[in-house]
């Protein structure tokens, strides 16, 4: 079992990140995801309709650890306290971070989702952005 970090520079070298959100009965789900770590915060973003914001919104209790693209996580985890953002100018910086980490491919991939959108013909959908800090 990965040890416990006080803070997130387990994650300063990683491309990934596991995410842990909790249900209510307590048990964990991971999810592999983007993130960027500006200062002592974490941002990711996800989907409106992603489990992961449901449990969050319930319980802001996370632990993160690096982790490869399928999941596996690759060093020690942290403790953290999740919130969702709805200021948009905390989204445009979650977004500016990540887009900073990610460059080429993060401009990629917005774009290849945006040509997806209109192909199929579905409407525009909002990123949620969550910050996440180090549990005291």
């Amino acid at each position: 079992m990965p040890t416990q970090s006080p803070t997130f520079t387990n994650l300063h070298k990683a491309s990934y990140m596991s995410l842990t959100t909790f249900r209510k009965s307590g048990e964990p789900v991971a999810s592999p995801v983007w993130f960027a770590q500006d200062g002592s915060t974490l941002y990711l973003f996800t989907f409106p309709g992603a489990g992961k914001l449901k449990r969050i919104r319930h319980t802001p209790r996370v632990t993160v650890a690096p982790c490869t693209l399928g999941g596996k996580v690759t060093g020690p985890t942290s403790e953290g306290k999740a919130q969702i953002l709805t200021k948009e100018e905390e989204q445009a910086h979650a977004d500016h971070s990540l887009a900073r980490k990610y460059g080429l491919t993060w401009r990629l991939y917005n774009g290849s989702m945006e040509i997806w959108r209109i192909i199929r013909r579905r409407p525009k959908v909002e990123s949620v952005y969550v910050a996440i800090e180090a549990a005291n």
